[in-house]
C-alpha cells in the first residue's frame, strides 16, 4: 500500500507529506487558515475537531512573519524554519545562522530571524550536505509547560487494525525511550468497529502521566485525535510532545501525520496542501508516470517492476560490491513508454555509470518490454552500459530482440549473473571518469 504522510508540526506547523515509499509533501497552516496552496483548514483546526494548539502563523516573508508577531502581542514566542526535516534546532543554515528555532520577544526580532531564514538551506541530520530551502516560518506563543507526553494512533499489521501508543516520556525520539525505558510504552489496540470508547481514552490519558486536572481534557484529545485518524483515512497521527502546561491545559505542540493515497480521491484537501518545494524534482516527475522513485546515494541506476524485487535487486548489488543510485518501481506498468521516462530520470544523475533493468514479465510480456528497451536506447543514445535481466512470458523472444538489436545492452537471463555484470561495467565506468577517459561498450565483448 503507498502511503501519503503529511507531517504537520503544530507549533512550527510542518506538514509533512509522503507518497509512495518516499513522496514528501508539506503544509503550512494555522488554526483557522492554510498557507499553502488551498485555502482549506487542516484536520488540526479548531473549527474541524477542537484539538487545541498553541496560537501562531506561517510567514512567507519577513514582514509577514513581522505581522504574525506583532498580531500574537507576547513577550515570549518561537520562530521556526518550515523544512521538510527533522533536528531543525539542530541545524545550521547555509548563510552560517546556527539552529532553525528560536526564541523571539519583539516582532522586530520576527522580522530579522526570517530574512536569515528564508530562502536559505538548512543542513540537519536528516537532510544531508544538501539541506532543504526554507520557504516559510512560523511564528508562535511561547508555551510553558509542566510536563511532555507522547501519543500515537497508527495502523498496526500485527492486530490489521489502529493502534493507540502513549507515553509520559514525550518530547523526544521514541525509539530511543523505547529501547531504554520499554515500561514507559503503554498500547492499546483499538477496535475500528468501536472505536475510541471513554474507558479507553482515559486509560491513555492516564499513561501520559498528567496531572488529576488535565486528565479529563487529554482523554477528551485522545478522542479527537482519534476522529482526525477516522475521518482522512489517516495511517498515522503522531504528536510528539503532547503537553500539560503550568496551568493545566492540554495542548498537541508537535505532530506528524500520514495518510492512505489509496483514499486521495476522498480527501482532496489533504492532498490539495502539497508543497512540491519540499521535495526531489525527480521523484515528482517520476511520480507523473506512475513511478515509485527514491534517490540513493550510489552509482547502478535501477529499473525494477515490483517494490519486492527492486528490493532484492539493491540488496544484490550491494552483494557484489555495486551501490544502487535509486529505487524505482514501475509496478505492472513497465511499458515502452514507462521504461523512456524511467531512463530519462536515471540518466540526469551525472554519478550513474550503469543501468539494471530487472523485470519479471507476468502482468507484462518481457518480449513488450525488449521492445520498449530497445526503442528507448535508439532514441536516447544511452553511453552508459545497460544490463538487462528478464525472466517470464515470451522471455526467449525478448531475448532474441534484444540480442538481434545490434545494441550495447548486455542481457541476462540468471540475477546473480546479471548484477555481476552491472557491478562489474560500473566499476569500469568509474575507474575511467576518474582519469577523464571516455569508454564505450561493443557487444559481442
Amino acid at each position: 500500500m503507498v502511503i501519503l504522510m503529511i507531517s504537520y508540526t503544530i507549533i512550527d506547523v510542518a506538514f509533512y507529506v509522503v507518497a509512495g515509499p518516499t513522496e514528501y509533501m508539506m503544509l503550512r497552516d494555522k488554526n483557522d487558515s492554510c498557507l499553502c496552496t488551498s485555502t482549506g483548514l487542516p484536520p488540526f483546526s479548531k473549527k474541524y475537531y477542537g484539538v487545541p494548539i498553541p496560537d501562531g502563523d506561517a510567514a512567507t516573508t519577513p514582514e509577514e512573519a513581522e505581522k504574525v508577531a506583532q498580531k500574537l502581542g507576547k513577550d515570549d514566542m518561537v520562530i521556526k524554519a518550515q523544512v521538510l526535516a527533522g533536528g531543525r534546532g539542530k541545524g545550521t543554515f547555509d548563510n552560517g545562522l546556527k539552529g532553525g528555532v528560536k526564541l523571539i520577544t519583539s516582532p522586530v526580532e520576527a522580522k530579522i530571524y526570517a530574512e536569515q531564514m528564508l530562502g536559505h538551506k538548512l543542513i540537519t541530520k536528516q537532510t544531508g550536505a544538501a539541506g532543504k530551502l526554507c520557504t516559510a516560518v512560523y511564528v508562535v506563543e511561547r508555551e510553558f509547560v509542566r510536563r511532555e507526553a507522547y501519543l500515537a494512533i497508527l495502523l498496526d499489521r500485527t492486530t490489521r487494525g489502529p493502534v493507540i501508543v502513549a507515553s509520559s516520556q514525550g518530547g523526544m525520539d521514541i525509539e530511543t525511550v523505547a529501547k531504554e525505558t520499554p515500561d514507559a510504552i503503554f498500547s492499546t489496540p483499538v477496535d475500528i468497529h468501536t472505536g475510541v470508547t471513554d474507558e479507553i481514552a482515559l486509560k491513555v490519558a492516564q499513561a501520559l502521566g498528567f496531572s488529576n486536572a488535565a486528565t479529563q481534557e487529554a482523554a477528551d484529545t485522545v478522542k479527537k485525535l482519534y476522529k482526525v485518524f477516522q475521518e482522512k483515512d489517516a495511517t498515522q497521527v503522531e504528536i510528539n510532545p503532547l503537553s500539560e502546561t503550568v496551568d493545566r491545559r492540554v495542548l498537541a505542540m508537535d505532530a506528524k501525520l500520514g495518510f492512505d493515497d489509496n483514499a486521495s480521491f476522498r480527501q482532496p484537501d489533504v492532498w490539495s496542501w502539497r508543497d512540491t518545494t519540499q521535495e526531489d524534482a525527480d521523484e515528482i516527475e517520476a511520480a507523473k508516470y506512475g513511478l515509485n522513485f527514491i534517490k540513493l546515494d550510489g552509482n547502478i541506476g535501477c529499473l525494477v517492476n515490483g517494490a519486492g524485487l527492486a528490493m532484492a535487486t539493491m540488496d544484490i548489488i550491494k552483494l557484489y560490491g555495486g551501490e544502487p543510485a535509486n529505487f524505482l518501481d514501475c509496478g505492472g506498468g513497465a511499458t515502452a513508454e514507462a521504461i523512456r521516462q524511467a531512463f530519462g530520470i536515471l540518466l540526469r544523475e551525472p554519478k550513474v555509470t550503469a543501468i539494471f533493468v530487472n523485470i519479471f514479465g507476468g502482468i507484462v510480456r518481457c518480449d513488450n518490454i525488449a521492445k520498449g528497451l530497445i526503442a528507448t536506447t535508439q532514441e536516447m543514445n544511452i553511453t552508459v552500459p545497460i544490463v538487462a535481466r528478464l525472466q517470464g512470458t515470451n522471455v526467449e523472444e525478448a531475448q532474441r530482440l534484444i540480442n538481434n538489436s545490434g545494441l550495447k545492452i548486455f542481457s541476462f537471463t540468471d540475477l546473480g549473473e546479471a548484477a555481476q555484470k552491472v557491478c562489474q561495467l560500473s566499476k569500469v565506468v568509474s575507474l575511467a571518469r576518474e582519469i577523464d577517459v571516455n569508454v564505450s561498450f561493443e557487444l559481442p565483448l
